[in-house]
């Protein structure tokens, strides 16, 4: 059946490429073969909107068949690194073939020598997407680093973890905690920028998402009130599946616990959801041991693939 590829162009494109990852998602028996739905939602509303990473007009793909059905979705995240989003009843090489051409068309970006780079990223046993990588020139930089993509079942007892003592674990408010959490992911994810780099006044577009659940949305609070460690979970009850992103814990507060604490408390929240499976990736040695503590097996690799153009 003949293939129509187009930008994104409207705003149904985003509820209709959301029905497709959901699909894809439970054909794959639930492995993130391509994103999940609480992903794409996290790109859109703090990706695009807060960290101005594309835009969707820009930066998203769409491969259709004659009846309007979505085949594939080609998309950014970070600048120049892009992810194929196939249903497996139309993967092809010749549609792997277009989609990398497209990336390697649209979303590459500037590097020294006026020269251009791109990243596709490629599960580590996808043979045949690695190989044709290789073909066309794709290597995997040591530098690198692999996303190890973790699941836990629900179905598995989850037992309290105790809190350090005088902290409590609780979900974000409204409003008035934006402050001392757009502060606490600061100071957890760039613990060595100077204060001037901080940009407040972005919390409001999370709480705008679909999936967004505040009882979900938790913060580990020190004894002085401040915020200390944080994980928010999105859970998607069509499909069963919790995604949790981000997750950190404030330099001052490391070494007590929290970030063990806090994801259990969401698994415990979870299972009383009714969610089956809990989801994560992460990228360095002390998050992969983080959350391996809880319970969060290491299923799937992706590693990613740098072409200079």
């Amino acid at each position: 059946m003949k293939s129509i590829m187009r930008r994104y162009q409207k705003a149904e494109d985003y509820s209709a490429i959301r029905r497709f990852l959901r699909e894809v998602f439970l054909i794959n028996n639930r492995e993130q073969s391509s994103w999940d739905v609480a992903r794409f939602d996290y790109w859109r509303w703090h990706g695009i909107l807060n960290m101005k990473d594309g835009t969707l007009e820009d930066d998203v793909f769409i491969w259709e068949n004659e009846k309007g059905e979505i085949k594939a979705v080609l998309n950014r995240e970070a600048p120049g690194s892009v992810f194929l989003q196939i249903h497996p009843d139309f993967r092809s090489h010749d549609l792997l073939m277009e989609m990398l051409s497209t990336a390697e068309k649209h979303l590459t970006v500037p590097i020294e020598n006026d020269r251009r780079s791109l990243h596709v990223w490629a599960e580590a046993k996808d043979r045949e997407l690695q190989d044709l990588l290789k073909y066309q020139g794709y290597i995997i930089k040591p530098e690198s680093h692999s996303e190890h993509q973790r699941r836990r079942f629900l179905s598995h007892p989850v037992s309290p973890v105790p809190v350090a003592d005088g902290y409590v674990i609780r979900a974000m408010g409204d409003i008035e905690d934006h402050p001392a959490r757009e502060w606490l992911s600061f100071r957890a994810f760039h613990p060595n920028e100077p204060d001037s780099e901080f940009k407040p006044d972005w919390y409001k577009n999370i709480q705008k998402a679909p999936l967004y659940r505040r009882d979900l949305d938790l913060v580990a609070v020190a004894p002085d009130g401040e915020f200390a460690a944080f994980c928010t979970i999105w859970f998607d009850d069509h499909t069963g599946m919790a995604h949790y992103e981000p997750v950190g814990t404030s330099s001052d507060h490391q070494r007590k616990g929290l970030g063990k604490a806090i994801l259990t408390e969401g698994l415990i929240r979870l299972k009383t959801l009714g969610a089956e499976i809990a989801m994560v990736g992460s990228y360095s040695e002390p998050a992969h041991s983080l959350y391996a503590s809880v319970g969060f097996e290491t299923y799937r690799i992706l590693e990613s693939w740098t072409k200079e153009l």
